[in-house]
């Protein structure tokens, strides 16, 4: 039978999953796949929609009792972090309107750390695509982006008030965890979960060519070379396996969100026990 498998059409998730979507990982079975931005991914999974799903690190709280993470497939690194956007020279958020690409993201939970002590006036939950020119127009005060908005965002006239994936790294020493790979648990065995997408993985970096049709074609008109410089960012060695670094990494913004109240408490062994 099919697996179900929900990714997002980003640069980085189609070169990752290429293989696998493809038939073409020996020993995989067929996949069935769906795409959707991570804020829609997050709220499927606590359904049970998919058997592999990417999701926000941040929304792990709410998943660990039906998924396993996976040790490889997703977006973590050094960076690459989200950033928070302002025009006409603003420098602060007091009493600000801030947009956001979804509730449970881990742009979001970065953006409430690093903001605990001054806080924005408002938070509008805002489709990914509509928060540049949003806040070009006034319509928002600042807008917190993600993946290539790093690459385009000088188009629109806008200034990075905050590199939230610097602040993360110069606060814990570690990389930034953003998304992750999960298989649904009874349904999946994550270890071949984890070897079908290594495999996936390592053939996109031995054949990169060979994905590039795909990967365009779900690129929503995003120039070639900004997807290269996507893929080029969001597909390191943590995506082939999160390593002692990346699973430290996992823990540390579980624990922090825990004890801030933002998040469930949640054992970070208990996501990782059986990777480590």
């Amino acid at each position: 039978m099919a697996l179900s498998l929900a990714i997002s059409p980003c640069p980085n998730d189609t070169f990752v999953f290429h293989a696998l979507v493809h038939g073409l990982v020996p020993g995989a079975p067929p996949v069935e796949v769906t795409y959707a931005d991570v804020d829609i991914t997050n709220t499927a999974a606590e359904r049970g929609a998919y058997d592999l799903v990417k999701v926000s690190y941040a929304a792990l709280p709410w998943l660990l009792d039906d998924y396993h993470l996976l040790p490889c497939g997703g977006a973590l690194g050094r960076g690459c972090g989200p950033l928070v956007l302002t025009a006409n020279g603003r420098t602060d958020l007091t009493g600000a309107t801030v947009a956001v690409p979804g509730d449970r993201t881990t742009a979001y939970l970065l953006f409430r750390l690093w903001s605990a002590e001054r806080p924005p006036a408002r938070i509008e939950v805002v489709p990914f695509h509509e928060i540049m020119p949003g806040v070009a127009a006034g319509r928002y005060d600042a807008g917190l982006v993600i993946h290539e908005a790093r690459f385009t965002y000088p188009r629109f006239g806008l200034t990075a008030l905050v590199d939230l994936g610097e602040w993360w790294e110069s606060d814990t020493g570690l990389p930034i965890p953003l998304g992750a790979i999960l298989a649904r648990r009874g349904v999946v065995d994550p270890t071949a979960a984890a070897e079908w997408v290594r495999a996936s993985v390592r053939q996109a970096w031995a054949n990169p060519e060979a994905t590039r049709e795909y990967v365009l074609a779900h690129a929503q008109e995003m120039e070639p070379d900004v997807v290269d410089r996507h893929i080029a960012l969001y597909v390191n060695d943590f995506t082939a396996d999160l390593g002692q670094d990346g699973l430290a990494a996992v823990d540390a913004l579980l624990r922090r969100a825990a004890d801030a109240g933002l998040t469930p408490q949640t054992s970070s062994s208990r996501a990782t026990a059986w990777t480590s």
